[in-house]
């Protein structure tokens, strides 16, 4: 059994699934010794508590009776007070979760494949991560340490050349270029061509703008070409007497995939269910209505071959639909 954390966790969660709110209760319990969960069930009712309060961190569910989607996340972000929002959802939509990331949030937890252990990584990886976005804003000496203990790759590069002037460790492992490689590259070189346009427009956006959130999801190439899609945050910062900007990447494309396939799953599913109740129907009603003829002791022997010949048909046939179905659910996993 894996020994409970002693650390004290303040966690927020919003969600009015009874059964759900018990489950994220449960998981927390199993890895965390006295876990501090303040459960609230509308975005109204939470609203006072999170401008009266401080939380660690903010498990939200996104379809509240009085508050769902983007609209929910912008309000609960913006009384968040830096506390790391980490969502809940029954959906695996890959176009939303990219989108609800841009704007701050720092997870995205399918419900159906949530366990004690994967929420319990989430919520340490996340306030622990978001602890080192709020120091980095806070002094420049504490930036230094933080940049090189960072489990997240980090580097910083030049504003008017965009030449990468300092990389972490995380960056040196993650994307696979030693420190005098980065060191020899532009932002630009760790982009594809697809990509370059839309960071020379970021780039001219982020001149007046000093904010370190995330900014969107883009598509990185390391070093041995394979790409990959990461969460990026910046920070204006005054690096070695320049004028520079402090990158972290969060690498978001195994993420991204398991949605992926979450949506394949539920499409062959889908085609499953519409098999079973259709496809499967039509030879099995022809088997119960010759069987029903064959029951007749008044049908001729000629009659009762050409039934048993349409019989074992559609026999054939309903075996070949049951194949069909049992080769999909194996493709699906």
């Amino acid at each position: 059994l894996m020994q409970k954390d002693p650390k004290l966790y303040r966690i927020l969660l919003l969600e009015d699934n009874p059964g759900d709110a018990l489950l994220v209760q449960d998981y927390l319990e199993e890895t965390i010794i006295e876990p501090q969960l303040s459960l609230y069930t509308s975005f109204e009712e939470a609203k006072p508590k999170l401008i009266q309060n401080a939380y660690d961190l903010i498990l939200l569910d996104l379809t509240l009776p009085d508050n769902h989607g983007l609209d929910l996340i912008n309000d609960i972000l913006s009384l968040a007070r830096s506390a790391p929002v980490v969502v809940l959802t029954g959906y695996a939509d890959l176009n939303f979760s990219i989108k609800s990331l841009s704007y701050g949030i720092a997870d995205y937890l399918i419900k159906e494949d949530l366990n004690a252990t994967t929420m319990y990584k989430s919520i340490v990886y996340n306030i622990e991560r978001n602890k080192i976005l709020v120091n980095l804003k806070e002094s420049e000496k504490r930036n230094s340490m933080l940049f090189h203990l960072s489990p997240l790759p980090m580097w910083v590069f030049d504003t008017k050349s965009l030449k990468i002037i300092d990389v972490n460790d995380a960056a040196i492992e993650h994307y696979g270029y030693s420190l005098e490689e980065f060191k020899a590259l532009t932002i630009g070189d760790l982009r594809p061509a697809s990509e370059l346009d839309r960071l020379n427009a970021t780039l001219l956006d982020n001149q007046e703008n000093d904010s370190f959130k995330s900014r969107d999801t883009w598509i990185h190439r390391k070093k041995n070409g394979e790409l990959i899609q990461v969460d990026i945050r910046s920070k204006y910062v005054v690096y070695e007497d320049r004028e520079a900007r402090i990158i972290v990447a969060n690498d978001i494309s195994e993420r991204l995939n398991q949605i992926q396939k979450l949506e394949l799953q539920n499409r062959t599913f889908k085609e499953i269910s519409w098999l079973q109740s259709h496809v499967v129907r039509a030879p099995l009603a022809r088997m119960l209505g010759l069987v029903d003829v064959l029951l007749d002791e008044e049908i001729s022997d000629e009659d009762r071959i050409t039934c048993l010949n349409h019989l074992k048909t559609s026999g054939q046939e309903l075996d070949k639909v049951i194949f069909d179905i049992v080769k999909k659910a194996y493709e699906v996993n």
